[in-house]
């Protein structure tokens, strides 16, 4: 019985050996390499192919190498080798992939040359390609011309058959043996791929200085992405906040005066956050067409409406030219402004709120207090709106503060106008 798990472990290894098989990326790794023997092949017609010696093919096989060194030398060389390199050697869209349809990053660059070291690089890389595609040649016609030899025991050997391997001798026998010069070649293409692909990752890789431009475009993209949730979180979330408490109130009052104020300040909170979304959504799609100015300090006026249309008393208090305030301090400024109203709104609902906002030589001070929610629900502010709000603040160099204060809750952000 033991005899029976032995076997199927053998036919899992013959299995996975002749998996690479059935990968079209096998096929084109070989193709890479025949392509770059036919330099060599043009050389030694050039050269006198005729009549060539071991000595005359090892002579062959060195000249074409100044030519393409002087031809790494030139910065676009690079991007044409990383470009093939990736088509031919890395699985794609011309080869099988994963099975959720993925395919791994080749690691290999398509960007020109930008330093000698570069060049350095693309020049071991060519040598190395059209050596090892002149050897892939040989080896191929070789192990092929083998195969086609022990077929055709009938007839007697050929003296000048350029087969450096001899026939076994063995008769109508030889044919028994053809597989084993197909198997050599089929691994000999699958090792030979394999290996070309490491050196591609190794020689026509990043360079230092384009890992640290791809760094720094992902991490705009990261700060970009985190900058419109913060916008959506800020704008929408104001907007539901608001018609929350105004249709609560609305409810609570049974006044058809104060629900018809109450559905107006719903209606104008809505329009606002719907222009903020068709902003944000502007940006995403990059249709080109002029995107809605974010909104600034110099628009307050409209939160601290819309937080007294909610029902809350506020005590504002709007000191300097804010009006004239660095267009980023400003518009982070009134999302921050925003994002501390709808906390108070959340939390604390209509409520005396107290907002000092001074723009003084050199910073900004927006300053949000209210009273104390139930400390139940004063356990649970710590969303990520107030983070955005510290966020927002350290981006600009400045500092923010939230959390109780003499016995009131207090939002308080400071930041820099240079």
């Amino acid at each position: 019985m033991s005899r029976f798990p032995r076997l199927s472990a053998r036919v899992v290894r013959g299995v996975r050996f002749l998996r690479p098989l059935t990968h079209a990326v096998t096929y084109t790794r070989w193709l890479h390499l025949l392509i770059a023997a036919t330099v060599v092949l043009a050389s030694g017609a050039i050269y006198g192919i005729t009549d060539a010696t071991a000595a005359d093919w090892a002579l062959i096989m060195v000249l074409p190498v100044p030519l393409v060194v002087a031809a790494a030398m030139v910065p676009a060389m690079r991007r044409a080798e990383g470009l093939q390199a990736r088509l031919m050697l890395f699985p794609g869209s011309h080869a099988r992939v994963d099975a959720d349809g993925a395919a791994d990053d080749p690691g290999v660059s398509v960007a020109p040359s930008a330093s000698w070291r570069d060049r350095g690089r693309t020049a071991l890389w060519l040598v190395l390609r059209l050596e090892a595609g002149w050897l892939t040649g040989v080896a191929t016609t070789q192990l092929i011309g083998y195969a086609l030899a022990l077929l055709g025991t009938a007839s007697e050997p050929s003296e000048d058959d350029g087969l450096v391997l001899p026939r076994p001798g063995l008769g109508a026998w030889d044919a028994a043996l053809v597989p084993l010069p197909l198997l050599a070649l089929l691994a000999l293409v699958v090792a030979s791929g394999a290996l070309m692909a490491a050196a591609a990752r190794n020689l026509l890789g990043p360079s230092p200085t384009e890992r640290l431009a791809a760094l720094e475009e992902r991490t705009e993209q990261l700060l970009e992405r985190n900058r419109i949730a913060r916008e959506l979180h800020d704008s929408i979330g104001h907007a539901l906040t608001v018609a929350v408490v105004q249709a609560g109130a609305a409810r609570a009052a049974a006044d058809r005066e104060f629900t018809d104020r109450a559905l107006e300040a719903i209606e104008e909170t809505g329009r606002d956050a719907l222009e903020d979304l068709e902003r944000v959504l502007r940006v995403l799609r990059e249709d080109g067409r002029p995107a809605r100015q974010r909104p600034t300090l110099a628009d307050a006026a409209r939160l601290l409406d819309s937080a007294r249309a909610s029902g809350a008393t506020v005590d504002a208090e709007v000191t300097g030219a804010v009006e004239r305030l660095p267009g980023p301090v400003s518009r982070e400024g009134y999302r921050m402004l925003q994002e501390a109203l709808t906390n108070v709104l959340r939390h604390a609902g209509p409520v005396p709120v107290r907002v000092r906002v001074a723009a003084r030589d050199s910073r900004l001070v927006i300053d949000v207090r209210n009273a104390l929610p139930p400390a139940s629900e004063a356990a649970g502010r710590g969303g990520s709106g107030l983070r955005g709000i510290r966020e927002r603040a350290v981006l600009l160099g400045g500092q923010a503060r939230v959390g109780p204060c003499d016995g009131e809750w207090r939002v308080r952000a400071e930041l820099p106008l240079r």
